[in-house]
Formats: C-alpha cells, sequence, structure tokens
C-alpha cells in the first residue's frame, strides 16, 4: 500500500499549471515536495501566506515562517505574506482552485468530516468549513480504514459534517476514486500490490467498478 509520501506524490499528479492550492493539516502538506516538473502552482496557507515552498532542510528552517499546521515552510521567490483575514477573503471569494484535505470519514455522496471527533480532544476546525464550502475543486487525502481496520468511505458520515457534497476525488493508502455526481465511489486506480477485492472489502460505501482497474504509477 501507499505510505504518506505515495499518496502525496499521487495527489501532486492532479496539480495543473496556473492553480492556487490550499493544503490542509497532513498528509496534503507534503504535496509541496512532489509538484511535477513544469508545473507552476501557487500554494496558499490560510493562516496568510501565498507561495509556500518546499519544506526546508535543516539549516534553512525559520521558526517565524510556519504554514496552518504550525509546520516551518519556505517562500519562493515572489511569495507574499499577508492577514488570516485577507487569507480567508481569498478563500471566500472563490480563489482557490483546489483543497487538499485530510479526513476522517467521506461519504459515498462526497460529504466529508474532517475536524471533530465527539469526547475527544482536537484542535478545532481550522479552515476546513470555509475551503470545503468555497474551494472549486477538493481532493482528499486519507487512509482507507482506521487503525481498527473500519472502513473510512461510508454510505453515510458519523461523525459532525464539515461540507456537504463537496468531495470530488479522494487518494487512499489503496485506491484512487471519484466522487460520482449520482453517489458511489469510482474505482480508478489501485495501490501497486493490492486487488480490486481487497479494497472492496475495505470500503463500505457503495463502489463501482467499470473494466480493468490499472496500478497507481508514480
Amino acid at each position: 500500500m501507499l505510505d504518506k509520501n505515495g499518496i502525496a506524490r499521487r495527489i501532486a499528479q492532479e496539480l495543473r499549471s496556473g492553480y492556487y492550492v490550499n493544503l490542509g493539516i497532513g498528509i496534503p502538506t507534503l504535496v509541496a515536495n512532489f509538484i511535477p516538473p513544469g508545473i507552476e502552482v501557487v500554494l496558499q496557507s490560510e493562516n496568510g501566506l501565498l507561495g509556500i515552498g518546499p519544506f526546508p532542510a535543516e539549516a534553512e528552517v525559520d521558526p517565524d515562517l510556519i504554514n496552518a499546521g504550525k509546520q516551518t515552510v519556505t517562500m519562493l521567490p515572489g511569495s507574499s505574506l499577508f492577514s488570516s483575514a485577507d487569507s480567508f477573503a481569498m478563500i471566500r471569494g472563490g480563489h482557490v482552485d483546489l483543497t487538499i484535505l485530510g479526513a476522517m470519514e467521506v461519504s459515498e455522496n462526497g460529504d466529508i468530516a474532517n475536524w471533530k471527533v465527539p469526547g475527544k480532544m482536537v484542535k478545532g476546525m481550522g479552515g476546513a468549513m470555509d475551503l470545503v464550502a468555497s474551494a472549486r475543486n477538493i481532493i482528499v487525502a486519507m487512509q482507507h480504514c482506521s487503525k481498527d481496520g473500519q472502513s473510512k468511505l461510508l454510505k453515510t458520515c458519523t461523525l459532525p459534517i464539515t461540507g456537504l457534497r463537496c468531495v470530488k476525488k479522494i487518494v487512499t493508502d489503496m485506491a484512487v476514486l471519484d466522487v460520482l455526481p449520482q453517489g458511489g465511489f469510482r474505482l480508478r486506480e489501485r495501490a501497486p500490490g493490492v486487488s480490486v477485492a481487497q479494497i472492496q472489502a475495505a470500503t463500505e460505501g457503495k463502489l463501482v467498478i467499470d473494466g480493468e482497474v490499472p496500478e497507481i504509477t508514480p
């Protein structure tokens, strides 16, 4: 199955030149390290940074330069810093082409739950609700199953909802899936060494399989 870097590398293949992209906390931040050659995108962080570069080498770390997840980052030439209010004006104004988020659950209708587990301490929703309500496209990076082996791709989300019918694509450690407009997960690609039957067994929601399913290529 794919590790976290493998998930991020596959999602990076979805980037197109000219995109303004917001990277959520966790696996999505790794996408900055795998932007394909020749693709020019602008990475945005809701704490007020436009033009994020790859994660810094140890000698380059600046503790005052962080993303929304409080990770140290680098800035590319032409980057800009501004207030969080301006950053959310960009998001709410529909100027972010693609948002890449982590998730605890995704339903077969494209609902996402990624900000709260009842009874547990969490950091809060951050900008997630604004992002899922405003971004033109949403890709989710996540593990296919929970630590106890339960599917996280469900018929209906059981955790508090972040956004309704908003997820377009999901990349997990097992597969690449599209969320169909009429509901259901269309299996597009499978991780190397993972069978369609294994993905089917790990997916609670409706899984749609059209013909031969290729393996994910690096």
